[in-house]
């Protein structure tokens, strides 16, 4: 884009850090391993959710500016959108071609036919049947790409002037957010006495796996960009806003099965995730801490970890590859290392030669 850049948020890609591999340890881990910070792992899937909301608001704290002043070239905008998302999906489809024949078993002629045309153009989400077709992770993907889509008519709301109103608008959108998982519990359109992480359901598999409702959470991270502008780098405020969020969401989490799933998979944490945010984006010893350099590092590396780990632990692991190695005693956490080590290494040799390629190509 033709303008500079606003300041850097090392902590959030710190953060991001943190995100990823709780997400992997919630696909390949017992919870209880971890201690006092089992509900967190148990919870994993709420870091998708967070990445949602970081992405709104992350995007919003670049662009918005521009796109209130007219400056925001759309079709420039997507492109590099386009380049920074697509590389790393395509490496990750590809490695799980693989899948395909599961993937012809488990759906109709029709919807693996769709599932095939779909899922390379990230349009996969749109279908909850096929959301997460071939790989996994991959539905986020297709919900961001929504996401980007509208931006940049969200981005050009006219900028808040007033705290406290800004606010009453965020908490009608947390409310919003909250709709679909209180109607699942209403209606129980499944028929399961007490959803959790392992339920199953064609409506569960709508409210887990589909752009709609995960609308709210990218929302009203673009709104608290607009929120973080009113509050000063400095400010006291937010890191005992930032200690507030994590305490919270922490204490939430450890209700464990008391709080319905429906609503805890998504709405009801981002009043906690943005609080987190806000604090990291300050200036103080929280944002000091998860900005640290070997945090940042692995955090740059997020999106190649969370795309790319459940089909590269899954392929590790079904090639006896750790066995060959004589490393299998020391499974899983030398399975996590070199799930980092790859994201890395997709991260320096697929991701950012590839976005700099494109951008030459397609003039971004």
């Amino acid at each position: 884009m033709e303008t500079s850049k606003p300041e850097r948020l090392n902590a959030l890609t710190g953060l991001r850090c943190f995100a990823a591999i709780n997400i992997v340890l919630f696909h390949f881990s017992d919870p209880k391993w971890f201690g006092i910070l089992a509900p967190v792992v148990n919870a994993g899937y709420a870091s998708v959710s967070f990445f949602i909301l970081l992405s709104g608001f992350v995007l919003a704290y670049n662009y918005a500016d521009r796109a209130r002043a007219g400056k925001l070239d759309r079709v420039r905008f997507w492109k590099a959108r386009f380049t920074r998302l697509y590389p790393v999906y395509l490496l990750s489809l590809l490695l799980s071609a693989g899948n395909l024949n599961g993937e012809y078993g488990a759906h109709t002629h029709t919807m693996f036919w769709l599932g095939v045309a779909l899922t390379p153009l990230l349009l996969q989400g749109l279908i909850p049947e096929i959301a997460t077709f071939l790989n996994t992770p991959a539905w986020t993907m297709s919900a961001e790409s929504s996401y980007y889509a509208i931006f940049p008519w969200l981005a050009s709301w006219k900028r808040a002037v007033s705290f406290k109103s800004h606010l009453v608008k965020m908490t009608g959108v947390w409310f919003l957010g909250m709709v679909p998982g209180a109607l699942y519990i209403v209606f129980n359109p499944d028929g399961i006495a007490h959803s959790d992480r392992w339920s199953s359901g064609p409506w569960l598999q709508a409210l887990k796996y589909t752009p709609y409702t995960h609308l709210a959470s990218f929302v009203f991270g673009v709104m608290l960009a607009n929120l973080d502008q009113m509050v000063e780098r400095e400010s006291l405020l937010r890191l005992w806003v930032g200690l507030a969020g994590f305490a919270g969401l922490f204490g939430l989490l450890e209700l464990g099965p008391l709080v319905p799933y429906a609503l805890i998979h998504d709405g009801l944490l981002m009043p906690f995730f943005g609080c987190i945010i806000l604090g990291l984006a300050g200036r103080n010893p929280l944002s000091f801490f998860f900005g640290l350099p070997p945090l940042v590092f692995v955090g740059e590396a997020s999106y190649c970890l969370y795309l790319l780990h459940f089909t590269l632990w899954n392929q590790i692991h079904d090639a006896h590859v750790l066995d060959w190695l004589h490393l299998s005693q020391f499974d899983p956490w030398i399975s996590y290392a070199i799930l980092i080590g790859l994201a890395l290494l997709a991260l320096h040799l697929v991701e950012k030669p590839a976005q700099r390629q494109l951008r030459k190509w397609m003039g971004a």
